[in-house]
């Protein structure tokens, strides 16, 4: 194989440009969702189909392999290789057409299964399959791997909905379909009884779609095989009418295993239900908030399509109890804890679990003996599992707690036995995601060497120079080899927290209800995403390619790293990258021979103390930041983006207001108001307004007149041990006042969430500090009506993270407004947005959800309790802003 250079510009001089032998983008590449750690030699992202076939050329002159990655959501290691990756999310992510009269779609291989669902649904269409990766897993991708969904029962696997494909076989392949046809007209018999047997064996290749009887499909033949025989420059997919109504039952059982036992006999009685689901009662109880279920330890989720059905599921079930859901947002939620079942159950045992031993599959008939025996290897092997999935299929997805401490021998081990195992069951190793390196070499296990012989004469026909994803199928890569997890890690709680990321890819859905993962929705690169940034610090911390947290991939990969904190509730495996971030940002800037720190850590990252120094000439101050050399010369100083207004000084801060130099009443009130930095300096009507409101409501409410900084911008910029310093000063000031019994509130959400958040993972201390609608539902005030009230809220990022901002939802529909609520970030979020070299992001990240939400509602109250956001409004929409509080005592004046 050739150098990278070599490669470089043998790709280049085809005229592929996009080609990058990085550190950074060979690190974030390295690992896909699987326990796999590979390192490509360069990665390549196709601009047209036609590159395809010149990076084929590439390949057969440098010899280097060809692995295909659509959203990097592979758990068993089919999209990483050591020659090229490519990568077609970036540029081949197309709906070429929809012909509604056909029902069909062609699309490039990088499509996104959400965005083709949207090109359909003005037709009443849909894309069959739905995986749990849905809204970012590829077209592309689910083709690889014959990827199947919960609703397979009723649209069947991706093959059964692949109408054609035009694909380029691997270098020196001649005369594929007459060959392929005569490979199998000689083992016709063999062909027939041991493959196809039942709907979910997809391990290996699916030779029966060769068949005559099965109109010898190439097309369909092609699907599932994992890149290893070709790539595919476009795909025709038929589309299903959606214009449907479906209704879920719920059904609770003893245990998973008993859900799986009543699987036959509602098969049986309802043939026609769409999805059957099994769901282990370990994943729901990580779900704050989850709705009601039946009784039980186990589920099913059942879907029909038509109410009449409904009896009869609840007839045949055999369940503790069973719950009716219709489709609406509670089926919608209950759906979402399914399709976020990999990650959930990531880390839903006491040892962090991992993919490996992830989708076997047996005849549904079997589902429950299947279950027992597992169980049993479980314990025979000291290891635990959580067990869900497509039960009406007999496919089960698991995440077991392996230990790696022997370099993978137990693994090895486990997954052999589990093997031998499923062949008593007449199981496949895999029911939809494919052999990749965790299942290939137990192929051995699962079939007869007269199949293995098929596969390997299948790989010479259509890939004779095997140079499309070698190791995956036919000569396979040991199961034990390039084992991610049985890498030696250093001996810091950092290297355990970066590895809770298994690479599931929630963070790279190009669209988002919710923060996560704002910077990589700007930008739409790896290096961007929540994903992208761990598997760079899982390199930095044990890995070759990144030297140490000091390295400079490393901070390529987290400088735009908003710090919103979205990942922390969005990210189904618990990644905490604001956290991460924090800590390698200390581990750089801090200690013996520490790099200097930039100019805007010094400032931005300790503002606080410049507000509280600059509080008795605030008014001058402001007056000198309107003159355009001062300002420039300041921002200049500080690292600011010239672009960047400096937000204003409070001409008095809340306490001198309130206070001056009276000191404190000597009373108890009804509720203490945190006199936060950022209230205090800069937005003190907030408190006012609060103060206001709540006395209109018969609620006596006081500052606090301490200082008590919660440390969050010295934080962001990894000046932990100050931050630790000012958050212990704090909690020891603000304790007297929780513990008092009177109810203390915080106004300025990314403060209150650093205390929710950060001051107990740092200083061990948790302060019931409440949000202003907490309060006001804990005190259960009248509200005013806002009737005919339109709001547009942006959440702060921290609130809608760690806060939670149903109360202030709740309150304003209960008060009668109308509201929409913007999903994602400002795009500010702190220093980031201030700082020289992010402002394009900054503005880019506003305009994915907050300022089209603003442009469409013009005229709207637009509520904003945070700072960034506000400031980050002002700058760019030039609209005004409220705080809830400012925004119900407004009605006061009415």
């Amino acid at each position: 194989m050739s150098s990278a250079p070599d490669l470089v510009a043998a790709l280049r001089r085809r005229g592929v440009s996009d080609v990058d032998d990085s550190t950074l983008t060979r690190a974030l590449y390295s690992s896909d969702a699987s326990l796999y750690r590979v390192v490509p030699q360069v990665v390549v992202r196709p601009r047209h189909a036609d590159e395809l076939d010149a990076i084929l050329d590439a390949s057969a002159e440098t010899g280097a392999p060809v692995t295909m990655r659509g959203a990097g959501t592979s758990i068993a290691g089919n999209a990483v290789g050591t020659g090229i990756v490519v990568d077609t999310l970036r540029h081949l992510n197309g709906v070429v057409s929809v012909d509604p009269e056909e029902r069909t779609a062609v699309v490039q291989p990088g499509v996104v299964h959400a965005d083709l669902q949207r090109a359909a649904a003005p037709h009443g269409l849909r894309f069959g399959p739905d995986p749990s990766t849905h809204t970012r897993c590829t077209i592309g991708g689910m083709i690889g791997n014959n990827a199947c969904g919960s609703r397979a029962l009723g649209y069947g696997r991706t093959v059964d909905n692949v109408v054609g494909l035009d694909v380029a076989y691997g270098p020196g392949a001649v005369d594929v379909e007459s060959r392929l046809g005569a490979l199998v007209d000689g083992h016709l018999a063999h062909v027939r009884t041991s493959f196809g047997r039942f709907s979910r064996q997809v391990s290996g290749y699916s030779l029966e779609h060769l068949l005559p009887e099965n109109g010898r499909s190439v097309d369909r033949f092609l699907v599932g095989s994992e890149g290893t025989l070709a790539l595919v420059r476009s795909a025709t997919v038929r589309l299903v009418d959606d214009r449907v109504e479906r209704h879920l039952v719920v059904l609770g059982y003893p245990s998973m295993i008993d859900a799986a036992d009543a699987v036959p006999a509602l098969l049986a009685a309802v043939p026609t239900m769409t999805a059957c689901e099994g769901l282990d009662s370990r994943i729901v109880d990580l779900v704050p908030g989850a709705p009601e279920l039946p009784r039980g330890a186990g589920w099913l989720f059942v879907e029909v399509l038509d109410a009449a059905l409904v009896p009869a599921v609840i007839a045949a079930s055999g369940a503790l109890g069973h719950r009716v859901v219709g489709d609406g947002p509670e089926a919608a939620a209950l759906w979402r804890i399914r399709e976020d079942g990999a990650g959930l159950a990531a880390r839903s045992l006491s040892r962090p679990a991992y993919s490996g031993w992830e989708d076997a599959a047996v005849p549904p008939e079997r589902l429950g003996a299947w279950l027992r025996d597992f169980d049993e290897l479980l314990k025979e092997h000291g290891l635990d599992g959580v067990p869900y999935g497509h039960f009406g299929d007999g496919c089960v997805h698991v995440r077991i707690d392996f230990e790696f401490a022997d370099g993978g021998g137990a693994f090895r081990e486990f997954l052999t036995a589990c093997a031998v195992k499923l062949k008593e069951h007449g199981g496949s190793l895999s029911g939809e995601h494919g052999d990749g390196r965790a299942r290939s070499e137990l192929l051995a296990t699962m079939y007869d060497e007269e199949s293995l012989g098929l596969f390997r004469a299948v790989k010479d026909i259509c890939d004779p120079r095997n140079l499309l994803n070698p190791g995956n199928i036919v000569d396979p890569a040991p199961l034990d080899a390039d084992l991610r997890p049985a890498r030696p890690r250093p001996a810091i709680p950092l290297a355990a927290e970066v590895h809770r990321c298994t690479g599931v890819g929630k963070c790279v859905a190009p669209r988002t209800a919710g923060v996560m993962c704002p910077s990589y929705l700007a930008t739409r690169e790896e290096k961007d995403s929540t994903r992208g940034r761990s598997r760079v610090l899982q390199e930095a911390l044990d890995g070759e390619l990144v030297h140490g947290l000091a390295d400079p991939a490393v901070h390529e990969a987290l400088d735009l790293c908003l710090s919103c904190k979205g990942c922390a509730s969005d990210c189904p495996t618990g990644v905490d990258m604001a956290t991460y971030k924090a800590e390698a940002l200390h581990a750089t800037y801090s200690g013996p021979g520490a790099k200097r720190r930039p100019r805007s850590h010094y400032l931005l990252g300790r503002l606080p103390t410049w507000a509280r120094r600059a509080a008795p000439v605030a008014p001058l101050a402001n007056r000198m930041m309107r003159l355009g050399p001062v300002a420039r010369l300041a921002k200049a100083t500080a690292g600011i983006d010239q672009r960047r207004s400096i937000p204003s000084f409070a001409p008095r801060t809340l306490r001198r207001t309130l206070y001056g130099s009276r000191g404190v009443p000597d009373v108890v009130p009804d509720v203490w108001i945190w006199a936060d930095s950022f209230t205090d300096h800069f937005f003190p009507a907030s408190a006012l307004a609060a103060i206001r409101y709540l006395e209109s409501v018969g609620v006596t409410a006081r500052v606090i007149a301490d200082d008590a900084c919660c440390g969050l911008t010295w934080v962001t910029t990894g000046q932990l041990d100050e931050a630790r310093a000012i958050m212990t000063r704090t909690v020891r000031t603000l304790r007297p006042y929780v513990e008092s019994g009177v109810p203390v509130v915080g106004l300025e959400p990314s403060c209150l969430a650093t205390l929710r958040s950060d001051v107990p993972e740092m200083v061990g201390e948790r302060l019931d500090v409440l949000t202003f609608a907490e309060l006001l539902e804990r005190l259960d005030v009248p509200l005013p009506s806002l009737a005919g009230v339109e709001v547009v809220a942006q959440p702060h990022c921290h609130h809608a993270s760690i806060l939670g901002w149903a109360a202030d939802k709740r309150l304003l529909e209960r008060a009668g407004a109308t509201v929409t609520q913007v999903a994602g970030c400002c795009g500010l979020a702190g220093n980031f947005g201030m700082e020289k070299g992010h402002y394009e992001v900054s503005v880019a990240v506003a305009e994915t959800h907050l300022m089209p939400a603003v442009r469409a509602h013009p005229g709207a109250v637009v509520l904003a309790d945070g700072m960034s956001c506000r400031v980050q409004l002002d700058d760019l929409a030039q609209v005004p802003t409220m705080h809830l509080a400012e925004l119900l005592a407004s009605t006061l004046d009415a």
